[in-house]
């Protein structure tokens, strides 16, 4: 009996990754996701050209072999550009993710665990924060430290922080009422312990859910701050880089801007994918509900 209850709770534990594969934004979210991560991955260690390396022979070479995308008005090749600034994408996406995960979790931990009067103070707080737009942050933030992928991530990670700490902190507040987190505060447990032991665990779902959206919004907003000159240097490979430099010579050679162009798109088209599955996935009201479809269909008597 203890080996069939372990079983069953470890698949209800991991009940919603199952269910997220079954989904068709899931699977084609975690499949952009995989790309991504492995491109980077190759990219940290192998391009097929230098990505800084300046060919004028080869300058606005068509696409083909060696060059399979072309190469740019400098004769840089456009494919290791690309693979070399997905390698940038996943540290902002990373970063970001970890700011706004460390943020989110303190500001939802202070406003549903603290006395009233600080609930009450970070609730004002962050009403405040969340109605600054992520790249209004991102400016001010540059405006002192100047332009780097550290503003980006610093100011993604602040937004998405104060947004996840809004969705979670209600959550918290459920959950809190619980009779398993009473069982352990009467069993000795002190707040903290409660919080990572029955708490966090419980709003994950959540919490995932919207981490994955924040993690699409980083990687628009690194393209869209490099694109204005507040997020990568020039000399650093980003797909925002590169589709400024690419869109002066749009009526000229259209297809190279094509190519930074489609890989922010898909990217982040994958992640709000994956956000939306996530949220399919682990949203017990959904699951409930097509449990209860397949329950009441009447079964054909022979």
């Amino acid at each position: 009996m203890s080996a069939d209850s372990g079983r069953r709770a470890s698949e209800g534990r991991w009940g919603w990754l199952r269910r997220l594969t079954q989904l068709t934004t899931g699977r084609v979210g975690l499949a952009v996701f995989a790309v991504v991560g492995v491109t980077a991955l190759i990219a940290a260690v192998w391009t097929p050209f230098d990505p800084q390396q300046v060919d004028i022979a080869n300058r606005w070479a068509p696409p083909g072999w060696p060059h399979l995308l072309g190469t740019d008005a400098t004769g840089r090749d456009i494919l290791s550009l690309i693979m070399a600034g997905a390698v940038t994408t996943v540290w902002v996406a990373l970063g970001a993710g970890l700011v706004a995960t460390l943020i989110g979790i303190v500001l939802a931990s202070l406003g549903a665990l603290t006395a009233r009067w600080l609930r009450e103070t970070v609730a004002v707080l962050v009403d405040i924060l969340i109605a600054f737009p992520v790249l209004l942050i991102a400016m001010m933030i540059s405006a002192v430290w100047g332009g780097s992928l550290w503003v980006v991530i610093l100011a993604v990670g602040i937004g998405f922080g104060v947004n996840i700490a809004r969705v979670t902190r209600p959550e918290l507040r459920r959950v809190l009422q619980s009779e398993f987190v009473l069982a352990g505060r009467a069993a000795g447990l002190t707040p903290l312990q409660n919080l990572l032991r029955h708490l966090l665990p419980n709003v994950a779902p959540v919490f995932i859910v919207q981490l994955s959206w924040g993690m699409a919004v980083a990687v628009l907003a690194e393209a869209g701050l490099s694109y204005l000159g507040f997020g990568a240097p020039v000399t650093q490979p980003s797909w925002g880089v590169l589709l400024s430099e690419l869109q002066t010579y749009i009526t000229v050679h259209p297809l190279s801007v094509v190519w930074p162009g489609l890989a922010i798109t898909l990217t982040v088209l994958g992640l709000n994918l994956l956000g939306d599955g996530l949220r399919e996935a682990t949203d017990p009201t959904l699951s409930r509900r097509g449990n209860a479809a397949r329950a009441h269909v009447p079964e054909v008597v022979a």
